[in-house]
């Protein structure tokens, strides 16, 4: 359903980076992006649709999500593909709180090479 990789040498899969350090009840930045090591096609025709960030609590069944954020420049516009000056960057940023460590999990969706899926702890 979904494929995995190392980030560093596949530009498909989402990276997750936090923001300084966790502490329990205070905000967590979290920022996700496809495409830090090795850039990413960003064209009408190949580009990153969205990233989905979700948080599963240690001792938890079902994780949560945090949000999503869409990508929908991608250089299209009514002269036809690529020929518009607007292409949006597959980069964002979550803040949540949580009072558990846990794991962050996050899904990119390519419009070519499907859905992609990365995973980080989350300690406190």
């Amino acid at each position: 359903m979904y494929q995995t990789a190392d980030w560093k040498q596949e530009k498909h899969v989402p990276v997750i980076e936090i923001a300084g350090a966790a502490k329990k009840g205070e905000p967590i930045v979290v920022n996700a992006m496809v495409g830090k090591e090795i850039s990413h096609p960003n064209t009408t025709e190949h580009h990153i649709r969205w990233i989905d960030m979700y948080f599963l609590p240690e001792g938890e069944k079902f994780p949560y999500q945090i949000g999503k954020s869409e990508f929908n420049a991608h250089g299209e516009s009514v002269q036809g593909a690529n020929s518009s000056t607007v292409y949006a960057d597959p980069k964002t940023c979550f803040t949540f709180k949580t009072e558990k460590s846990g794991t962050l999990i996050a899904f990119s969706y390519c419009n070519i090479h499907g859905l992609w899926k990365n995973e980080m702890a989350l300690k406190m």
